[in-house]
């Protein structure tokens, strides 16, 4: 009993739009958390900023906090906004990577499926 290499190309088709669809959920959760953490740092940056200058500001490491001048905790949350930037659009390159893939796959699938009934 052998099975036919158009079903084997079927299988290896549905379980790579399986994959896919399993990815796009992991990368949308990604994105969201990155996303939320960069409204995070956008707000603490503009409430620091709206302090003065001499005023103390402290950031939680671990169990305790360190105390840090503001501009320099401006300076930091500019640099974690730019790198979540990043992050944020590397990952909305790999959704779209992604959708791409899942809609080739079903595309494909469909045309399988169409050609076999014929």
């Amino acid at each position: 009993m052998s099975i036919s290499n158009e079903a084997l190309q079927k299988a290896k088709i549905e379980s790579q739009a399986i994959a896919a669809q399993q990815q796009i959920g992991l990368v949308r959760t990604q994105l969201a958390g990155k996303q939320r953490e960069m409204r995070l740092a956008q707000l603490t940056r503009s409430e620091i900023s709206s302090l003065p200058p001499d005023t103390a500001v402290y950031e939680g490491v671990g169990k305790m906090f360190v105390s840090l001048p503001a501009p320099t905790m401006q300076d930091k949350l500019g640099g974690q906004m730019k790198e979540m930037e990043t992050e944020i659009e590397a990952l909305g390159k790999r959704l779209h990577y992604l959708e791409t893939t899942a809609k080739n796959s079903q595309e494909h699938i469909e045309k399988m499926l169409k050609g076999g009934g014929q």
